[in-house]
């Protein structure tokens, strides 16, 4: 498989080293260097590009695929909002786009797990749930695409609850905020999701349901980037030969 690198900071290189011991070749390493210069025949040397850049990179550097007729995963957070747009881009146009808020199969596990259990706690009520995630310094973006997605597949279970909120952010280092996401139905609160950085954690999620009685807590701990690399780099495979959008409920039949 002949990839494309769009960004080359820490994931990308974990994924390039991956790929190599794989028998992969990476074709084109793209950097603030030299990104302004790439295009899409370029671009089009790839099987599959595999995105890990900054939010305001991702939705060109997915359109530039598109253009390319290139396959491109994308592991970069913080562009969410402009999913909607992409997705009917990318299908009008007949593309491929894999997108992930994480791309640890430990991690889908989770949400999958989190959602059955704010089903059953549905039925019963009285429970308050929040959302806290943690990661590594280097991360400026709050709250994480992770946890984001946590809050809203909990969320879509809940009778009391809609969306989420940014409560709160703990950090040595200035975060770039992502706005708190207004609750589309006034009678439902949104999940509060609180953001912590501490210095050399790779990815924490907490998710908590308590009331008066007793308290259910679910978490997921990344010990380190790994697992995400080698998600990223099975759906790199998986997308290949497909058109449309997908995620990794797709990859995993869940």
């Amino acid at each position: 498989m002949k990839i494309a690198l769009l960004g080359y900071g820490k994931m990308n290189q974990l994924i390039a080293s991956m790929a190599k011991d794989a028998g992969h070749e990476i074709v084109l390493t793209v950097d603030e260097h030299n990104r302004d210069n790439l295009t899409a025949t370029q671009l089009s040397a790839a099987d599959v590009a595999i995105d890990f850049t900054r939010p305001e990179a991702a939705v060109a550097n997915i359109r530039l695929a598109v253009e390319a007729g290139v396959p491109v995963v994308v592991g970069t957070t913080g562009w969410l909002g402009e999913l909607e747009t992409i997705t009917k881009e990318v299908n009008a146009a007949q593309g491929t786009l894999f997108w992930a808020s994480n791309f640890s199969v430990g991690v889908n596990v989770f949400f999958a797990a989190a959602a059955r259990a704010a089903q059953l706690i549905n039925q019963y009520g009285g429970y308050d749930v929040r959302v806290e995630e943690t990661h590594h310094t280097q991360k400026l973006d709050a709250p994480s695409g992770t946890g984001i997605t946590l809050a809203e597949r909990v969320g879509d279970q809940l009778d009391a609850y809609s969306s989420w909120a940014l409560a709160e952010v703990r950090s040595p280092v200035p975060q770039a905020s992502i706005a708190p996401a207004a609750s589309p139905d006034p009678d439902k609160t949104p999940i509060p999701i609180t953001s912590v950085r501490k210095a050399g954690v790779p990815g924490t999620h907490l998710l908590t349901f308590s009331s008066a009685v007793d308290s259910l807590e679910l978490k997921h701990t990344a010990h380190s980037r790994e697992g995400f690399a080698r998600g990223a780099l099975t759906a790199a495979g998986w997308v290949v030969g497909r058109n449309g959008v997908f995620t990794m409920s797709d990859l995993l039949g869940m």
